[in-house]
């Protein structure tokens, strides 16, 4: 199942405290929003990758998509003021019939099997998202009481790839755009088409780069993935 990927990387990363792109920072020798592209540029199911930057960044982003041979990125296109418009000024130069995943370049350790199971679900039922299940107790809380514990067997923790038939996103950011409305992610858009949203068990690897503390995590997950690696190989 082919597909076209839109990656975000014009956020500010203000949660990392670095005062630049959290993007560039590097990890196992490589900026981490290179490690993204790289999965998809070894994915022969991806025909193309749009990048959404901001207007600092392009030349230096450019510069290392360059360096490190992807050759896969179709365009490095402006983002706007919030992620939403970034994603909408790449999803209207796409073809409606496409598949279109959009993921966070800040989730440097998506894997290929997961995103072949997205896309397939995405064919079959026009809009899908990876996700796990939720392992904490969660509560409810108002100020600092808490105000209930909320039932975690039916919350699922959302991450990125989210993968749909370029119609139907369209369709979702340009009724967003009519009804000044910002949604928490590109399915919570589709949602209020009433269009159903498929869930896809995904990998409690697939973190998101957002705070310090989450390098640690990640340091981690390279070092496993290089010893499973090794393992393999004995």
């Amino acid at each position: 199942m082919t597909y076209e990927v839109i990656i975000p990387a014009a956020g500010q990363g203000k949660r990392m405290g670095l005062g630049k792109n959290k993007l560039f920072l590097e990890l196992d020798r490589l900026p981490v929003f290179i490690h993204t592209l790289i999965v998809f540029e070894n994915d022969p199911n991806c025909n193309g990758i749009w990048l959404v930057v901001s207007s600092d960044d392009k030349k230096e982003m450019n510069e290392l998509v360059k360096k490190y041979a992807i050759t896969k990125v179709i365009a490095l296109i402006e983002g706007g003021t919030e992620r939403q418009h970034s994603v909408y000024h790449a999803v209207k130069e796409l073809s409606d019939d496409t598949i279109v995943l959009v993921h966070d370049a800040a989730r440097p350790f998506i894997q290929t099997e997961q995103i072949a199971r997205l896309t397939k679900v995405a064919v079959e039922s026009g809009a899908a998202v990876l996700a796990v299940p939720i392992k904490d107790t969660i509560k409810k809380v108002d100020g600092d009481l808490v105000v209930e514990t909320v039932e975690r067997s039916s919350l699922w923790a959302i991450q990125t790839p989210q993968a749909f038939r370029v119609s139907i996103l369209k369709e979702a950011h340009e009724k967003a755009i009519v009804d000044t409305y910002i949604g928490t992610d590109d399915a919570s858009l589709v949602e209020r088409l009433g269009q159903a949203v498929q869930i896809v068990e995904g990998n409690y690897d697939n973190i998101k780069l957002t705070t310090p503390e989450d390098l640690y995590f990640a340091e981690a997950i390279v070092a496993k993935r290089k010893e499973n690696i090794a393992d393999s190989n004995k």
